[in-house]
């Protein structure tokens, strides 16, 4: 259960740190740290690193920043604004 507390906080705090528009005037315009507000599986890391600190979850460090990337990363290309991101692509079989 602490796991999936870890997950849902992780991405949380990712979506709100790289869409959340009340931070449009403290979040980076230009340069490296830009970069990262951009990319959630790369800040997702950097989340992760630092909620390890506020779970008591019981794998390192490491793998807490890798966990938390890959789920953010999945979940916001998963789900987006509007609900479930799902394109189908018809290709025309003539």
């Amino acid at each position: 259960m602490e796991v999936l507390c870890f997950i849902l906080a992780c991405y949380g705090l990712t979506q709100i740190l790289i869409y959340g528009t009340i931070l449009n005037y403290i979040r980076p315009k230009q340069g490296k740290i830009a970069e990262l507000f951009k990319c959630p599986m790369c800040l997702g890391f950097w989340v992760g690193l630092f909620n390890w600190f506020m779970f008591d979850v019981q794998f390192n460090i490491l793998a807490a920043g890798f966990i938390s990337s890959a789920t953010s990363y999945a979940l916001c290309m998963l789900f987006n604004d509007f609900g479930l991101n799902i394109k189908i692509n018809k290709e025309n079989k003539e």
